[in-house]
């Protein structure tokens, strides 16, 4: 299965190829999509994004992922949370949203397993 590519990218608004939802925030992996709800893991912009944020779409067997930070990069991304996914040997790349998405789109177009979680405001 392929990564799907992330068709359009707003304020507020995400579509992933594939998906008939429009996202806000969302997570990908080869093959899937879906919305990425913080109240899930009780996360806030500070300390950010935890381990638990990113495992399900490390556990999709992703080489790489793409975390997006928010348009003006107001999500932290503590240090606990790469050191999770490298120990799993999962190259993490840390972007501010729009560079993300890009990031991401081409290294899906490569053919790799790669994965993210972005968040489309602040």
């Amino acid at each position: 299965m392929s990564s799907p590519e992330i068709a359009s990218l707003s304020w507020g608004q995400m579509k992933v190829q594939g998906s008939t939802v429009t996202y806000k925030d969302c997570k990908v992996w080869p093959g899937g999509s879906r919305a990425w709800d913080w109240r899930e893991t009780g996360t806030e912009h500070s300390p950010g994004v935890q381990p638990a944020d990113v495992k399900e779409v490390a556990e999709k067997g992703v080489q790489t992922l793409v975390i997006g930070r928010g348009m003006n990069e107001a999500l932290k991304v503590p240090p606990s949370t790469v050191e999770y996914l490298r120990n799993q040997g999962i190259d993490v790349r840390v972007l501010q949203t729009e560079q993300a998405v890009k990031e991401y789109n081409a290294l899906a177009a490569q053919g790799l397993r790669v994965g993210g979680v972005f968040h489309s405001t602040c």
